[in-house]
Formats: structure tokens, C-alpha cells, sequence
């Protein structure tokens, strides 16, 4: 039988340009033979239309906000503010009833009395991130509410899940913490990288001249990246380029301003996904700086697989689920307060193999054995593990 996946994704599909494990997934569960179609579900701003077809063929489907303001995001994890608005979705999935299965998948956890709207075949809640967590690891009381309103709704989530997959050991230990009763049904599966694409150079997108030194991070710019430890570094080695690529999500916060102003810092913004492996080439080593907060704790970064897949050494920051892949001339990893001369110490020990052949070829070793396919293929046997046990 034929197989329809609705997916409950953070926002619309190309909100920030970025591509996440969620893009992934979606695209993966598109090219698989049974599959009848992809519903993107997610919230969005008011005033935009419900039903779209993406040029990739994925149905979006958007549940609008209480309103466009970002303290209004609360609403989705209450159902009193969104469980009208799923009634279309509802309508449309019972006219295939029988004709298609139905399965439901969470990569967030908003609407979380969705089990309600229909009698789903499989619920399965693929959890990315410490969602109730500051992404700055700022405290403020709205934040706190925040934090026991989302938990709730995960809660819920949780217990009605057939299963539910985690990116890093943390986040797994986190959840059963918080839910014991469920642990049996609770697995790790850490992000991958699509290994072929960082082994192509294209030719169209801008050189960066390799006089200097080019140390890099390519990914979401957040709250969540240590900005004053870059900008000391950038300061201190003024014969080094640092690049940052990837979309303001700061909101042109001060921090991310001044650290524009060091005339040794290039920001390349937003690029195309086609494009990423270009700027991985230009790098000769690969930065994950991370502040030291519990969100980061959880985080398994999308980045690490792909510098290595592109043959870049990378340094990280705060990211105890990547310890295991902590090798000398690979990946070294820095844990706690992390100061300017240990992670230049660290750059230039770096830099006596980042560009010895021997050394690419081990680290491309790794990240091949981490391929998203082979990921996917696995969740999808637990997935039809579980269709027989029920």
C-alpha cells in the first residue's frame, strides 16, 4: 500500500536557506518507491496560503501563527490556538483513508494533539534539539515559561510516539530522564553528511585568495555561537582570514555586528546548497564555536561529517555527544570555558597535517561511514520492525 508522511517541521521549507536533517529526511522518504507524497507541515505567518506544491514536488501545508511576532510562538504548543486550523488537514487525510497508510512524523514539537485529527498508522518523534532550551543560554522568566509549556507539549509527543530517535546520546538521556516509562522506545541516531556532494569543486561562486590562513564556520549564525571568542581570536591573529558563512539568525544582534568589524572577518551570508562545498574547499580548518550552555550540550552539528567529508580538520566547542570522534590531526574538541590561546594553539597544531594528503584521506574515511542514506535505512528498519510488533 502506498504511503502518505506528514512531517512537523520548525517553519516553512526554505525559511532560512538552510538545509537540516528534517530537508533530509523529507527528501529521502520522497525517493523511497511506496511513497505517495510528503506533507510539509508547519507554522507560518498569517496572511499566506494554506496548501502549496514546492518545486520539489513536497505539499506544504501551514499552520498560521496567532500573530507574526516571535513571543507569539507559544500558540502551537497549545492546542486551544491551533486545533481549528488543523480541520482541513483532517478533511483531506479522511478521504484516503484506506487507500493509503498514514504516517506522522515529528522533527519538532509543536501540535501536539495531532494523534487526535486521525487514526495514524505510525507517530514517530525525531528529536533534534533541547527545543525548551535558550539557544544564548540567557535566563529570563518569558523564557521560563516558554521552557514548561514546550516540555509539556514533548511530553504528550512522546507518549503517543511509536518510537522516537534522538541525534545525540544526550538528548536520549535527557528524554528518558524526563520520561523513564518510555525509554525502551527511545534510540540515537546521530546526523550524517551527503558525502558526494563536498567531493565536488564548482567553479562559480566566489574565490577566496589563499595567502593567509582561512579558519571557518559554515552554518546557522545564532545566538548560540561564541562571538566574543572569534572576534578575540580575530584580533590576536590578524594574519589569519576567518569565514563565516551562512544567514544572520541573530537579528543583526550587537555581538554579530562588531565581530563584522574586524577587518580579517569575511561574511559570505547566505549561499545556495549547491554552493557549500565551494566554501568547505576554501577552508583549511573548520570551526564549531559553541557556547558553553545545556541547548549546545544536546546539539550533534550538522557541520562536523561535512568538514571531514570535504578533508578539513575541525576544532569544536561544547559538543559532549562528539567525543568519540575526537582524534589528533581529525577533530579536537574543547569542553568548558574555552580560551583565545588554547583554540589558536590548537589551530596551529592543526595546521602541520591539514593539508597532507594522508591526513584528508582519514578524515573522508570517517565522514563516509556517516552517510545520510545509510541513516535513514537503518530508522526505516526500525520503523517496519515496529509495524510487525503492533
Amino acid at each position: 500500500m502506498r504511503t502518505i508522511h506528514v512531517i512537523v517541521a520548525t517553519g516553512i521549507w526554505n525559511i532560512d536557506h538552510l538545509t537540516y536533517r528534517r530537508h533530509r529526511f523529507a527528501e529521502f522518504l520522497q525517493k523511497q518507491q511506496e511513497t505517495e507524497e510528503i506533507i510539509w507541515l508547519c507554522p507560518g505567518q498569517k496572511q499566506t496560503p494554506e496548501v502549496t506544491k514546492l518545486e520539489n514536488g513536497i505539499y506544504q501545508w501551514i499552520i498560521s501563527d496567532l500573530g507574526n511576532h516571535k513571543v507569539q510562538r507559544f500558540a502551537r504548543f497549545i492546542p486551544l490556538f491551533y486545533q481549528k486550523k488543523l480541520r482541513s488537514l483532517s478533511n483531506y487525510l479522511a478521504e484516503k483513508k484506506g487507500s493509503c497508510l498514514v504516517k506522522l512524523w515529528y522533527t519538532y514539537p509543536a501540535f501536539p494533539t495531532l494523534h487526535k485529527i486521525y487514526d495514524w498508522d505510525q507517530i514517530v518523534y525525531d528529536c533534534s534539539d533541547l527545543w525548551a532550551e535558550q539557544l544564548s543560554g540567557k535566563f529570563s522568566f518569558l523564557a521560563y515559561l516558554k521552557q514548561r509549556v514546550i516540555l509539556k507539549s514533548e511530553q504528550r509527543i512522546v507518549e503517543k510516539a511509536s518510537y522516537i530517535t534522538c541525534t545525540s546520546s544526550f538528548l536520549k538521556e535527557e528524554l528518558v530522564n524526563r520520561t523513564p516509562l518510555y525509554q525502551n522506545k527511545i534510540y540515537t541516531f546521530e546526523n550524517g553528511v551527503e558525502y558526494g556532494i563536498f567531493q565536488k569543486r564548482e567553479k562559480d561562486v566566489p574565490r577566496i585568495e589563499k595567502e593567509q590562513i582561512t579558519i571557518g564556520y559554515i552554518g546557522g549564525i545564532k545566538p548560540k555561537l561564541d562571538f566574543n571568542l572569534i572576534q578575540q581570536i580575530a584580533q590576536r591573529r590578524k594574519d589569519w582570514r576567518i569565514l563565516l558563512v551562512g544567514p544572520d539568525g541573530t537579528n543583526s544582534s550587537q555581538e554579530f555586528m562588531q565581530l563584522l568589524e574586524e577587518p580579517n572577518i569575511y561574511w559570505a551570508g547566505s549561499v545556495p546548497r549547491d554552493q557549500v562545498s565551494e566554501y568547505m574547499h576554501t577552508l583549511d580548518i573548520g570551526m564549531m564555536p559553541y557556547k558553553d550552555t545545556q541547548y549546545n550540550k544536546a546539539i550533534f552539528p550538522l557541520k562536523l561529517f561535512e568538514f571531514l567529508a570535504a578533508g578539513k580538520p575541525v576544532i569544536g566547542m561544547n559538543l559532549p555527544s562528539t567525543n568519540e570522534y575526537a582524534e589528533e590531526g581529525v577533530y579536537e574538541l574543547f569542553q568548558g570555558g574555552v580560551k583565545v590561546d588554547q583554540f589558536i594553539q590548537a589551530c596551529d597544531k592543526m595546521m602541520n597535517t591539514a593539508r597532507n594528503q594522508e591526513w584528508e584521506k582519514k578524515r573522508k574515511q570517517l565522514a563516509k561511514t556517516k552517510d545520510w542514506e545509510t541513516i535513514f535505512q537503518e530508522i526505516i528498519h526500525i520503523n517496519k520492525d515496529k509495524e510487525t510488533s503492533i
